[in-house]
């Protein structure tokens, strides 16, 4: 075949086309288990840091995750235990859920060294420039925070990207997402403004008013559908 008619240069590059796109998808298909490896342990590190583990080697996360965290399921709005069947809490894609009208609401439970149990609630929202998330951990009496963890795809360095500055998330310990027998979820506002609902307050970071927003409306929106777990929790029934 002449080396210099269009044909032959039409089946050269449908040759190399497809020689290059099966070594991609091989490749492809050879990486994959190990992407999927690592987005599975960083959102185990996610969930870990809501409760104040960080392990410092990654190799760890896996063994330190089954450790403490004892059950993952899914709830019903009665705050039942609908599903606790293997990584069922663990597989919920929270962007996709929170588009759903009817929600799953997934939960961890952890047990630390010293006996005490903390329950972990996912959440996701919107921040400035995309989506923000995180997870709150409860005290097992239902009304305060033990810890929380927060992070984002695309906030201004410096300024909004600071809800995943370890100095903002502490600033949640301790609050109550119940006060005098109503849930009150906490307020993100600005410095001096004070909630009008008595709720706890967090100050907003400065400079980062809307990603800040983004974070009190996640945790409204995303605490309320536990309120009835909550509510066990607060009565000694779960």
């Amino acid at each position: 075949m002449n080396k210099n008619s269009n044909l032959y240069q039409i089946i050269y590059a449908a040759v190399m086309v497809l020689i290059v796109g099966t070594v991609l998808a091989f490749i492809y298909m050879a990486l994959k288990p190990k992407q999927d490896d690592n987005i599975a342990n960083d959102k185990r590190k996610q969930i870990l840091s809501a409760v104040h583990m960080t392990p410092a080697n990654n190799n760890a996360v896996e063994e330190v995750f089954k450790k403490y965290i004892v059950a993952g399921y899914l709830l019903d709005e009665k705050g039942e235990i609908a599903d606790s069947s293997e990584n069922v809490a663990f597989d919920v894609d929270m962007k996709n859920n929170i588009k759903l009208q009817e929600r799953k609401l997934p939960i961890f439970k952890c047990k630390l060294d010293d006996g005490a149990i903390k329950y972990i609630v996912p959440v996701y929202g919107a921040g400035l420039w995309g989506p923000i998330w995180g997870y709150i951990a409860v005290n097992d009496n239902g009304t305060d925070v033990y810890g929380a963890y927060f992070s984002h795809e695309g906030e201004t360095p410096g300024l909004g990207a600071e809800i995943a500055n370890p100095v903002f998330q502490k600033r949640f310990e301790g609050k109550k997402i119940y006060k005098d027998g109503a849930f009150k979820p906490i307020s993100v506002l600005k410095k001096g403004k004070s909630p009008e609902n008595g709720e706890d307050k967090v100050d907003a970071i400065t400079g980062g008013t809307i990603t800040s927003t983004g974070v009190n409306n996640m945790l409204k929106d995303c605490l309320a559908p536990y309120k009835a777990f909550f509510e066990k929790l607060q009565s000694g029934t779960n």
